[in-house]
């Protein structure tokens, strides 16, 4: 009993600590206006001795995984096949082809560089995708070198800081081009990374442009799905062809789990006090993910990945944006 006893007590300390500065972030973000993912990380990274306390160790490290994947899950319910058939034809050609191109960029660069294929693909799945959210589903099946949840957080620190600039300067840009407001949408959804700013940004400039902007945002985070499937069987493929490999993925139960509410939110009309609670969950469970993964990580360690990595996603972002604006203006006249 004592076993059992010290088993839970040392995760539950752990998953605490995570939930405390969770909460800290999310009250900081509230009140001062910047990106919750953004406070959990430094929070985090502020507590980055608790993850060699022998008390924490485990509940941390089980929040930066089992808790992340439980969030991610949860995104399914924001995702209904009736609201993307909404869209029309072009933006969901945008966002496929946005998604898949810069990935492959990202790859394409990193080898060129660095020969960090895995790298490439986090960060530009980061930026192609949902931001923070892909970066930690894609880490969850990506090879777990020495320097993973470095590059992880490195990744999670970039892209939120990048999606609130676009957040601001995107809107901006929009109205300089004369874009109209289905279009701005349509911009703002596909291009800026965090499902939060793309909020903020759409329902700056109109009602109708945050709908559409959302609908578009989701689209994205509906590619998370095959996207991770794809990239968990190129990674096992890869990890079965190399022989001097003992490395072993999980099995990423928490995809199915993801389509199975995508399948039930689009067929059953779930009440909205029971989706909003599950959002709220989602959200606080990958806030947690990232200040746990915070705390694994320290100011140094990030230092040492250099300003190869922030450039990449800097030609990302740029891509992203600049094959949005050709796609919108050309043939969404």
């Amino acid at each position: 009993m004592e076993r059992i006893g010290n088993f839970y007590r040392d995760r539950f300390s752990g998953l605490l600590v995570a939930l405390t500065i969770a909460i800290a972030a999310v009250f900081l973000s509230d009140h001062y206006g910047a990106p919750t993912m953004l406070f959990a990380l430094l929070l985090g990274i502020a507590f980055n001795f608790l993850s060699e306390h022998e008390r924490c160790a485990q509940g941390i490290d089980m929040a930066a995984k089992q808790v992340l994947r439980i969030g991610v899950a949860l995104l399914g319910l924001r995702i209904s096949f009736a609201a993307l058939q909404d869209l029309g034809l072009i933006p969901v050609v945008l966002v496929i082809a946005g998604v898949v191109t810069t990935i492959f960029l990202g790859i394409g660069l990193t080898r060129l560089f660095t020969k960090k294929t895995a790298f490439g693909c986090l960060t530009g799945g980061a930026v192609a995708i949902c931001g923070a959210s892909a970066a930690m589903a894609l880490s969850s099946v990506l090879p777990q070198g020495k320097d993973g949840e470095r590059d992880t957080i490195f990744t999670v620190v970039t892209v939120t800081a990048f999606s609130t600039m676009a957040m601001v300067i995107y809107p901006i840009i929009a109205a300089a081009l004369g874009l109209n407001e289905q279009q701005t949408g349509v911009f703002l959804g596909a291009t800026i990374h965090d499902v939060a700013q793309v909020v903020g940004a759409g329902y700056g400039v109109s009602d109708h442009t945050g709908d559409v902007a959302t609908v578009v945002k989701l689209l994205r985070v509906a590619m998370l799905l095959p996207v991770v499937l794809i990239v968990m069987m190129a990674a096992r493929a890869h990890l079965k062809a190399d022989k001097t490999s003992e490395a072993k993925l999980p099995f990423p139960w928490f995809v199915l789990g993801f389509v199975a509410l995508v399948i039930l939110n689009s067929s059953v009309d779930i009440p909205v006090v029971i989706s909003s609670t599950l959002i709220d969950v989602s959200r606080w469970c990958i806030v947690m993910a990232v200040a746990a993964l915070g705390m694994k990580t320290s100011f140094a360690a990030l230092v040492k990945v250099g300003w190869m990595p922030l450039v990449l996603m800097l030609v990302e972002t740029l891509y992203l944006a600049g094959l949005a604006l050709i796609v919108i203006t050309f043939w969404m006249v």
